[in-house]
């Protein structure tokens, strides 16, 4: 499903990231992209955790500073012990 457009009403396609994709919510959360499930996206945080669910339209892909503090973030935490 991954690159595919995807139309909600009549608004804009929307393209659906790859998994494993950085992207950011609405609220400012930076997550990997894991799918889509009954019409809304799941994410999962970079350094490891529970995932949440987003609606498509309050999902946009990931500055480069979210993506620098992501990859900081789960390098940190892999250097703790908490991600393999």
């Amino acid at each position: 499903m991954s690159g595919e457009n995807v139309t909600l009403g009549s608004q804009t396609p929307l393209l659906v990231p790859a998994v494993g994709a950085l992207v950011a919510d609405a609220r400012d959360r930076v997550g990997e992209f894991r799918g889509e499930w009954c019409g809304e996206w799941c994410l999962r945080p970079v350094t490891g955790g529970t995932e949440w669910t987003v609606a498509p339209e309050d999902v946009q892909p990931a500055s480069p500073e979210q993506r620098l503090r992501a990859e900081t973030a789960r390098a940190n935490a892999r250097s703790r012990g908490e991600v393999l």
